[in-house]
């Protein structure tokens, strides 16, 4: 089973691929974000799960400490829409710790497996 995870920058994508990888899932992190192409994780991974990370603007700021617009966010957010619509899993990070959003998602993907 190949798990995707996708998001805006600091929603958490490499500390949950990481922490699902320690956990012996196979995981790929889809810089869907950064493409022009709506359906590019599906056409790369094609994963059979789709974890979509939520993070709000401000969030972004205070944990990577970006420099960037509102405005560079939003575009983000418009080339996330076909994963967001199409994820199995949507966990909204703000007010979640790396170790909870991890234990969410095992929580869910256990749930989905059985």
């Amino acid at each position: 089973m190949i798990i995707g995870v996708v998001g805006p920058c600091g929603a958490g994508k490499s500390s949950l691929v990481s922490g699902l990888g320690i956990e012996g899932y196979l995981v790929r992190h889809i810089a869907q974000e950064h493409s022009y192409v709506p359906d590019m994780w599906k056409r790369l991974t094609n994963p059979d799960i789709l974890i979509y990370l939520d993070v709000s603007y401000e969030n972004t700021i205070l944990r990577r400490k970006l420099d960037w617009t509102y405005e560079e966010y939003a575009e983000q957010l418009r080339r996330l829409l076909h994963a967001r619509q199409h994820a199995d899993i949507f966990i909204d990070t703000n007010p979640l710790t790396v170790e909870e959003v991890k234990a969410t998602a095992l929580s869910i993907i256990s749930l989905n497996s059985k």
